[in-house]
């Protein structure tokens, strides 16, 4: 593959989701990306864009982007709304039980516009 076919692949692999200021700093909203729902979530302080899952694994419902935006000891994360358990915005780690997790999405801003990586990340990388 040429670098000019990388490029456009690499081009493809993102979704362009929403503008940033539709994610208020502290909230969370749903966005399809690639068919399956994940929550983008913006903290508060420090303003950081994160993207998971929308799956809570506990309530078995797609309502982690209407959790509750906080930290747990410097660790961001988001609170299902229905049973309360926290995840690491991060890794998508269940911050309650280490053996549950959700998956992570990368995501980055370019002009004022929310992109998301198609596929999300392996267990064990960033």
């Amino acid at each position: 593959m040429n670098a000019a076919a990388r490029v456009a692949r690499e081009c493809e692999a993102w979704e362009d989701v929403c503008p940033l200021d539709d994610v208020l700093p502290g909230t969370g909203v749903c966005a399809m990306v690639a068919r399956q729902q994940v929550a983008l979530v913006r903290t508060a302080s420090p303003d950081a864009l994160y993207a998971i899952g929308n799956f809570d694994p506990f309530s078995k419902a797609f309502v982690l982007s209407r959790g509750i935006v906080g930290d747990r000891a410097g660790v961001p994360k988001i609170a299902s709304p229905i049973y309360k358990q926290s995840f690491d915005l991060r890794t998508g780690e269940c911050l309650d039980d280490a053996q549950v997790r959700v998956p992570t999405y990368d995501v980055r801003v370019e002009q004022g516009r929310i992109l998301v990586y198609r596929e999300p990340r392996r267990i064990g990388t960033r």
